[in-house]
């Protein structure tokens, strides 16, 4: 069996070997390797093909006895593959991946000017892609003649790359501009892809302008790779396949509604369904703070407590393929919405008023069910992705929350 991996300094957690795994028949393993331990490795390791990541997508080229064309392009490898001969071979496959990305949204890119932030291995691949599409690439870096201070010379610029890490999971919420800048602008790609949704997609999607995040990039390079590994062609139907399967794995499973409305019910039903691990955001806040949400609303008030949920739900909402149950207000606070959109999907849990337990709950004791549910529909309505009725059994619910899934 071919023996192949993913080369790299730090790999921490890597969909890499899922990825490669629906690709061929080829054992994949990550190989984590200090600059010292590098040139022993690629000389004489027992390995047959391997992907590249940072930092060493330059680091290997003096390695390589033979470049593809997109290699020489880009001056920078991500792929190796031992040659028959006994050297190696170097390609970047990012250049077909980022191709790829452009044609599954169906964007004509030919003769647009587009923003490519970033100026590493990664904006290489992006600016070798474009051109091959007929637009037109503009690097912004952080100094040079196009940099962030001086982004309205490019207001007219119709689509927007970011190859950098902003954004990138732990730290979410961050994006490298502002769109409202480019008011032409038809598109956003952002080469990140966990989270889902960075920030600049988000604003993206809040502007009404069509973005998409690296993930199906991740998989067409992989294809690219798989098929150097193996020398042999790899359906182009794999990737939406791998994709969609990847998406649906990463995205957290997040349950909103009225207080009694039976989310925990329905998140531990839901996570025995799937085998998923259910995060409940009230008992998070009670192991953070060492109070129990009734505690803190007695001695700190609403506003506290809505305080130290929004940190709670900063942390959860970076969490991937989890099922998390929210607290009944957290619709109340506008900025927790892209905490848990960034990486979920929202289901809102409806149940008749008549039907809610009011027992521990303070807030529902102290006040009007009814008024309070007319202020918050509108609320749970904008979070939501869609809506589960949770009138009869609870087994009912959740088999609509599995549909809604699929």
């Amino acid at each position: 069996m071919l023996r192949c991996g993913l080369l790299g300094r730090v790999l921490g957690h890597s969909y890499s070997p899922r990825i490669h795994a629906a690709l061929g028949d080829y054992e994949y393993r990550l190989y984590e390797k200090t600059e010292e331990e590098l040139p022993a490795f690629l000389r004489a390791g027992a390995w047959d093909g391997l992907n590249v990541t940072i930092p060493y997508k330059k680091t290997v080229l003096p390695y390589c006895t033979e470049l593809s064309e997109a290699a020489k392009k880009t001056g920078a490898v991500n792929t190796l593959v031992r040659t028959p001969a006994g050297g190696i071979f170097g390609d970047n496959t990012d250049v077909a991946g980022f191709r790829a990305l452009v044609e599954s949204g169906g964007q004509e890119l030919r003769g647009q000017k587009a923003l490519v932030l970033g100026s590493g291995g990664a904006s290489a691949a992006v600016c070798a892609a474009l051109n091959e599409l007929g637009a037109e690439a503009v690097v912004i870096s952080r100094s040079g003649e196009n940099n962030y201070a001086n982004l309205a010379r490019h207001r007219n610029a119709a689509y927007i790359v970011n190859t950098t890490p902003l954004g990138m999971a732990p730290h979410t919420g961050v994006s490298p501009l502002d769109l409202r800048l480019f008011e032409g602008c038809r598109g956003v790609y952002d080469v990140v892809y966990n989270p889902s949704r960075t920030a600049l997609l988000l604003q993206a999607e809040a502007l009404g302008i069509p973005g998409w995040n690296g993930l199906t990039m991740l998989v067409a390079q992989a294809r690219r790779s798989g098929e150097r590994f193996l020398g042999a062609p790899i359906p182009d139907s794999l990737v939406p396949e791998i994709t969609d399967a990847l998406r649906k794995e990463m995205r957290n499973l997040i349950l909103i509604g009225m207080p009694g409305c039976g989310k925990s019910t329905l998140a531990a039903l839901l996570g025995a369904a799937t085998g998923r691990e259910v995060l409940d955001a009230d008992e998070m806040l009670t192991r953070t703070f060492g109070q129990t949400p009734e505690e803190i609303l007695r001695h700190e008030g609403e506003e506290s407590f809505r305080a130290k949920e929004t940190a709670v739900l900063s942390d959860l909402g970076k969490r991937s393929g989890k099922i998390i149950a929210t607290g009944g207000g957290c619709v109340t606070r506008a900025e927790n919405y892209p905490l848990l959109h960034q990486n979920g999907l929202i289901l809102w849990i409806r149940r008749d008023i008549s039907a809610l337990p009011t027992e521990g709950r303070p807030l529902s004791q102290a006040g009007d069910l009814e008024r309070m549910y007319e202020v918050r529909a509108p609320l749970y309505r904008r979070f939501a992705d869609g809506e589960i009725d949770n009138n009869s059994a609870p087994e009912a619910a959740l088999r609509q929350i599995l549909e809604v899934i699929a």
